[in-house]
C-alpha cells in the first residue's frame, strides 16, 4: 500500500510550511503500510520551543487553505513535540533536542521516504 495523492500533496504543502519558518531536517516518511490510521509521517523540528510554535502555526494555516483542519492536537502547550494529526497526515514538530532523543526515523526506518521537493532541503537565507 502507498500513501494516497491527497495524502502527499498535504505532506508537501505542510513541509513548505516548515520550510518558510526555517523547519530543519524534513523528513516525510510513507507509513500507510504499517498503520491503518494514516498514510504519512512529516517530522520536522526548531530549534526553540517559540520556532517549534511557529512552525505548527504555519503548517495549520497552509493546509487550512487546501481545506484540512486536524482532527487531533497533541504538545502545543509545551511546545517540545506537537503533534498534528490531519487524518491522513501526521506531521511531528519537534525540538531538535527531542527529536535526537526519541529518533522517529530509526523506529520508522522500515517505511520508505517520500521524497519532498528538492528546493525545501536547500539553505534558506
Amino acid at each position: 500500500m502507498t500513501a494516497s495523492p491527497r495524502a502527499v500533496e498535504l505532506t508537501v504543502a505542510a513541509a513548505r510550511a516548515a520550510a518558510d519558518r526555517k523547519a530543519l531536517g524534513l523528513v516525510a516518511l510513507d507509513v500507510s503500510g504499517q498503520l491503518v490510521l494514516t498514510d504519512v509521517f512529516l517530522i520536522a523540528s526548531g530549534s526553540t520551543e517559540r520556532q517549534v510554535g511557529a512552525i505548527v502555526d504555519a503548517v495549520e494555516e497552509a493546509l487550512h487553505g487546501l481545506g484540512a483542519a486536524p482532527v487531533r492536537r497533541e504538545g502545543q502547550t509545551q511546545a517540545r513535540w506537537v503533534l498534528l494529526d490531519f487524518g491522513d497526515l501526521v506531521v511531528h514538530v519537534q525540538h531538535a533536542e527531542d527529536r535526537a532523543y526519541y529518533a522517529l526515523e530509526r523506529l520508522w526506518r522500515d517505511c520508505p521516504v517520500i521524497e519532498l521537493p528538492a528546493d525545501l532541503h536547500e539553505e534558506r537565507p
